[in-house]
Order: structure tokens, then C-alpha cells, then sequence
């Protein structure tokens, strides 16, 4: 495909590699899955591409155990391991000769790898066999195979996975729809991924098709569960190739994981990793899926070149999510999500401070765990920004840029400052309204929000309003009429009362609509943060009962900091018993934060 843009890209600071020397094409993958050792052991085998004068390779690694290289298939590899340093691990340097075509690494993890999710039995759905998964965003992959650990690097990988004759092995490729006798499963990913999209997962688990593209994987306890929340699945897929084109990634299923995972979804190709968080029983927090499916043309499919530029992954991902649900909903829905959206972005703000750098949209990582760079500021602003030229340039127009930058750059790197090159070619040459100013460069290397923002509103929320004035003024269950609300009218009308709230309030509130035991984890976390600053004492089980079995960070971390806030040794001892369960994502933000 024609790329307008210019391919120069600033270095990646998260990354060894030298790309521009040597980098890699395609992987093939051979590893063996040890649960009572919890860690994988085999080999990676590297195609490489390299310049005449190129002396090595330069591989990402962290905590690995490197046992032997060769290259060409049998000549024995020189190699050394560099200094390590904090949050990029250590490089792995491979001597080339004149002509590699192909680098193995024989390797193995320990069980200390941030990527590995090693669970218990009891900390599954099933509570009989343990589980196994990866989250390799944004450096972790480094930490579970050699590899080039860089959003700017892609290359297809095949694969040989052998696990336990009781489990089923799934990657983000093409997967098995069932176990097998051997325990050894076989895959392959045609498109070329970065490192990050590179997931395994390993456990008792079971699928169910959706339609001849989708389909749902889960231990086989939650399984009818999972899918009658998905059932949207395959119009949510229709609606989005009509909006952005034709879905490139073939099959789209979701697994749903046990709870111990940290992030509502994560987008591995073909394979869209889902907490169990999102079980509602009423389809209310499908918007999730919606962002992790639009990650298939934004991200996936156009990928953002370092991990300053994340605001161009999930960005763009927020719009589309929204633009799904717009076409699914209707207008009123989707303009509640943005509605919520905004408030987020406001507390995100107010929390970095309007003058932090970090409320930039780019970014600058360098000497910092890029997971720093995971705040609303990427989401929300980032969203924000593409409301406004939408705003300036009008829908179609704005929806024909959109398809241009999917096509013209698919299975490509896209930096900022390529992105603003591609803007200028491809939008601002378009006749526009005048009246509304758009300056790309202050919103994405300036702090704070433009003064010329889009302004947002939501007539469902209006409506919401009313409920929470009349229940203001008279705080009585009975004033307020909630039967037909969805789960974000609930939160926005929760975070209209929060500044008022008593505990008088508060007991009112649980007595009449019992959000204490809420199967919402949504409603529940807020619920429980407002128990937290009332010091309401029957919420206090369900809040330690919340924390240690959940772990997805959205929710962890402000309850977390709201504990702390109250009792400093409460939230230690919560935490102390809490923190098994939770992923190294997780709890390299709360080691932190509780001290």
C-alpha cells in the first residue's frame, strides 16, 4: 500500500534495537508451557533483515535466562548481555556474519517475568485447574521471549505450543477451537504485529462460535455467560467495517479471563483478551468490546511508533468505539459515553495538575515506565481532539480522512509528527467551517484543553440531572426515578450527588437500591469509593471482598488511594493480602502507591 507520509521516525527510548542496522521479519516460535516451574521454556528462531555493514543484532530482554544461539540453523552464535537498567531490562547482542539470514535463541523465563500471570486454581473461574496468561503492553514482552520490544517493529510469527494434556493453548493468532490429546497446539499470524500484540493463553477453557467469524472462549463455567453478553459481537464487527472498512485480521473472537486481569481488554490480534468485570448480565458494558474491536484498525492495523505517541493508538480507538456505539444505540448513547469520557479527562487533569507536561498528548517517556503514559490523557484528550476536527471539517469528510489514514498506512508506524504530516495532506486541504478553529499543535504539545474545545452534551444525562436535583433537595429514594437507567446513567448520576453526600445519604441510597452487593463491577467500584470517604461500615466486606478479587487497575488504584487517604494501615494490610492476585501491571503501580 502507498505510504504519503515520511518513513523517518524518531528512536524508541524503551527499546535496545537498532532497527535501521539489523531488525527482525518473521518469528517461529517453539516453547513449552511448565506450570509447576512456572516458567517457558524453548526457542525463537528469528528471520532478520540486516545492512552489508551491519556487525549484530540487538535483541530486548528482561530477566531472561539465554542458554545458547545460533544463526543459519547451525552455526554457533556469539552473544552478550548488556547492563541492565530500570524498566527496559537488558539488550542481548548477537554477533552477525556476512550473509545471517536467521538467529535462534534458545532461552528460558523465571517465574518472576512481569508478562506471566501464573493463577492458582483458586484464583480462576473454575477453582480446579491453574491459568496462564501474558500481558505484554507496553514492555512486557521482553520479559517472556527475546525480542525487538518495539511498537515500531513488526513481523508475522508461526508457533509450536506445548502445555498440559488438560488444557487449551490460544495466541493472538489463528486458534483452536478445542483441546487436543498431545497438549501441543500450532499457530500462526500472517499480518506482521509488534512485540506488545504477542499473547498467550493457557487453561481449562472452551469456545463458543458467535457466527462464522466470531466467536467466545472461556472456562466452562463462564462460558454461557460470556456468551449471551457478547451476542452483539458479529453486528458490533458489521458496523465498525461499515464505518472504517473491511476487518483485515480474518477471525475476531474475545477470552474472557479470570479476574486477576489488570485492564479492562486488551487487543491481541484475533484474539481480544476481556475482563470478566464486564459481565453485567445486561449487555450495559459492551462498549468495551467496541474499543478493543476498533483497536483492529487503530493499533493493530496502525500502530503507534513509540509510547509517546500512544495518544494515536487510543485516540482514535475512543472515537471509533463511540462511533460503534452510535451506530448500534443511536446518538443518545453514544453521547453519554462522551459525556462520561469528558469527566474522567477533567479528574485526570485536576490529578496531573493543567500544567504537567504529561497533559500533553505527546509525550516524553524517556527514563520512565511507559506505563505512566496509560492516563485518560491518551483516551480521552486524545478523543477530544479528534471531536474537534470532526467539528471543523464535518462528519463525511472527517469519516473519508479516517478510511485514508487506515488504508494508506496499514501494517505501519505512525509517529506525531508523521501523523501531523498525513493531517495537512489529507484534511486541512479541505474546504471547512471557518468559524471553528482547530490548531493541531496546541493540542498535542501544549498542557490543559484548547479554549476552542467541542462542547459536549448529553440529553439522556439532562434528564439525569433532574433526578439528582429533586433527590438533592429531597433525599428520599422515592423522589427519583431510576427503573429504565443504563449502568451510565447510574454512574452519572452518582457523580452529580458525590459532593453532597452524607452518610445519612449514603445509607438511604443502599437501603432502597442495594448497590452494596451490585453485580455491576462499574457502579460498585464508584459505590464503594463513596463508602470509603463516608466510612459506611456495611460496605466494608464487599469493599475487601472487591479488592482481592478483582484486579484491574481502573478500579484498584482510586480505591486504593481513597483507603489510603482514610487509614494508611488499613489499605497496607488490605493490600499485603490482596496483592498475590493481582498482575505485575498492577502492582507496579500500587507497590507505589501504598509504600
Amino acid at each position: 500500500m502507498n505510504h504519503t507520509t515520511s518513513e523517518k521516525q524518531a528512536p524508541d527510548p524503551h527499546s535496545f534495537a537498532q532497527p535501521g542496522q539489523a531488525v527482525v521479519t518473521h518469528l517461529h516460535l517453539n516453547i513449552r508451557v511448565d506450570f509447576d516451574l512456572k516458567k517457558i521454556t524453548g526457542q525463537a528462531t528469528y528471520s532478520i533483515k540486516a545492512t552489508p555493514e551491519a556487525s549484530a543484532i540487538i535483541f530486548d530482554t528482561d530477566g531472561l535466562q539465554i542458554k545458547e544461539v545460533k544463526l543459519d540453523e547451525d552455526t554457533p552464535g556469539t552473544f552478550t548481555l548488556g547492563e541492565t537498567k530500570p524498566y527496559l531490562g537488558c539488550p542481548l547482542k548477537i554477533i552477525l556474519q556476512p550473509g545471517t539470514k536467521t538467529v535462534t535463541i534458545w532461552y528460558e523465563t523465571t517465574p518472576q517475568a512481569a508478562a506471566l500471570q501464573w493463577l492458582t486454581p483458586a484464583q480462576t473461574g473454575g477453582k480446579k485447574y491453574p491459568f496462564l496468561f501474558t500481558q505484554s503492553q507496553a514492555i512486557l514482552a521482553r520479559t517472556w521471549l527475546p525480542c525487538q520490544d518495539s511498537p515500531g517493529i513488526r513481523f508475522t510469527y508461526e508457533a509450536q505450543v506445548q502445555v498440559p494434556t488438560q488444557f487449551l493453548a490460544l495466541m493472538s493468532a489463528e486458534n483452536p477451537r478445542q483441546k487436543n490429546t498431545t497438549g501441543i497446539y500450532n499457530f500462526r499470524q500472517t499480518r506482521p504485529i509488534p512485540s506488545y500484540l504477542m499473547a498467550l493463553a493457557v487453561g481449562n477453557l472452551v469456545f463458543k462460535e458467535l457466527d462464522d467469524r466470531t466467536g467466545v472462549y472461556a472456562e466452562p463455567e463462564q462460558l454461557e455467560a460470556a456468551y449471551q453478553e457478547f451476542a452483539e459481537l458479529p453486528a458490533m464487527v458489521t458496523a465498525a467495517e461499515n464505518l472504517y472498512g473491511q476487518y483485515l485480521w480474518d477471525q475476531y473472537d474475545l477470552l474472557l479471563l479470570p479476574p486477576s486481569f489488570p485492564f479492562g481488554g486488551m487487543e491481541n490480534p484475533m484474539l481480544t483478551f476481556v475482563t470478566p468485570t464486564i459481565i453485567a448480565g445486561d449487555k450495559s458494558l459492551t462498549s468495551l468490546v467496541a474499543h478493543e474491536l476498533a483497536h483492529s484498525w487503530s493499533g493493530n492495523l496502525v500502530t503507534n511508533a513509540t509510547w509517546n505517541d500512544f495518544w494515536l493508538n487510543e485516540g482514535f480507538t475512543v472515537y471509533f468505539e463511540r462511533r460503534i456505539m452510535e451506530a448500534l444505540y443511536g446518538k443518545d448513547y453514544a453521547d453519554m459515553l462522551k459525556v462520561l469520557g469528558y469527566a474522567d479527562l477533567q479528574q485526570t487533569l485536576q490529578e496531573l495538575g493543567p500544567e504537567s507536561p504529561d497533559t500533553c498528548l505527546k509525550l516524553n517517556l524517556t527514563d520512565r515506565d511507559p506505563d505512566e503514559g496509560l492516563t485518560e490523557i491518551a483516551y480521552e484528550n486524545g478523543n477530544y481532539f479528534l471531536l474537534a476536527l470532526e467539528e471543523k471539517f464535518g462528519r463525511p469528510a472527517f469519516d473519508q480522512f479516517i478510511r485514508e489514514y487506515f488504508t494508506k498506512n496499514a501494517f505501519r508506524a505512525m509517529d506525531t509528527e508523521n501523523f501531523l504530516t498525513f493531517l495537512q495532506q489529507h484534511l486541512f486541504n479541505l474546504p471547512s467551517n471557518s468559524a471553528i478553529v482547530v490548531a493541531p499543535e496546541a493540542w498535542i504539545y501544549r498542557p490543559g484543553l484548547p479554549e476552542n474545545k467541542p462542547y459536549l452534551t448529553s440529553l439522556l444525562f439532562e434528564k439525569v440531572k433532574e433526578q439528582a436535583a429533586r433527590w438533592q433537595q429531597n433525599p428520599s429514594a422515592s423522589v427519583i426515578k431510576t427503573e429504565s437507567w443504563s449502568t451510565h446513567e447510574w454512574l452519572y448520576f452518582l457523580h452529580l450527588i458525590e459532593p453532597t453526600l452524607n452518610p445519612t445519604q449514603i445509607q438511604e441510597l443502599d437501603r432502597a437500591f442495594d448497590l452494596t452487593n451490585s453485580g455491576n463491577a462499574e457502579i460498585l467500584a464508584v459505590w464503594l469509593g463513596f463508602a470509603v470517604q463516608q466510612a459506611y461500615a456495611p460496605a466494608y466486606p464487599a469493599l475487601e471482598k472487591f479488592l482481592t478479587t478483582v484486579g484491574r487497575r481502573k478500579f484498584l488504584v482510586p480505591l486504593y488511594k481513597s483507603i489510603k487517604a482514610k487509614d494508611a494501615n488499613r489499605a497496607s494490610n488490605i493490600y499485603r493480602n490482596a496483592r498475590p492476585n493481582y498482575h505485575a501491571v498492577a502492582t507496579s503501580t500500587l507497590d507505589k502507591l501504598i509504600g
